[in-house]
């Protein structure tokens, strides 16, 4: 299999990683008091299965082509006031794509802690 197109290097994604925790992550412990989390890892069968139920409930619908759109989020309960991300399917790939919001979004994932740096 190549290499997908919009592969980044390893030295792009430390760059973007350290910018991130430069100019924002300084500012979200200052404001919620406590470090976030930055970083969270999905078990790649899990992630598979969850395209294919878009990819499947999109065609029910007759939306040719899916997107996924990433959704940072936080949680506010007795367990957890960290950060989170969620997966929201979306009617293309388009960055102007409508949500789907017939089709569930996939959260779950687990948040490394400390985090860890990229």
């Amino acid at each position: 299999m190549a290499k997908p197109a919009k592969c980044i290097t390893v030295t792009e994604a430390k760059k973007l990683q350290k910018r991130w925790s430069d100019t924002r992550a300084k500012d979200i412990e200052s404001a919620e008091g406590f470090k976030d989390a930055c970083e969270f890892t999905f078990n790649i069968d899990e992630l598979q299965e969850y395209i294919d139920y878009v990819k499947e409930e999109a065609e029910k619908q007759q939306i040719k082509k899916p997107g996924l759109r990433l959704f940072f989020a936080a949680y506010n309960d007795s367990k957890s006031k960290k950060a989170t991300i969620f997966l929201c399917p979306t009617e293309s790939d388009s960055k102007n794509a409508d949500n789907i919001y017939t089709i569930d979004p996939f959260n779950r994932s687990n948040g490394g802690w400390p985090p860890k740096s990229y």
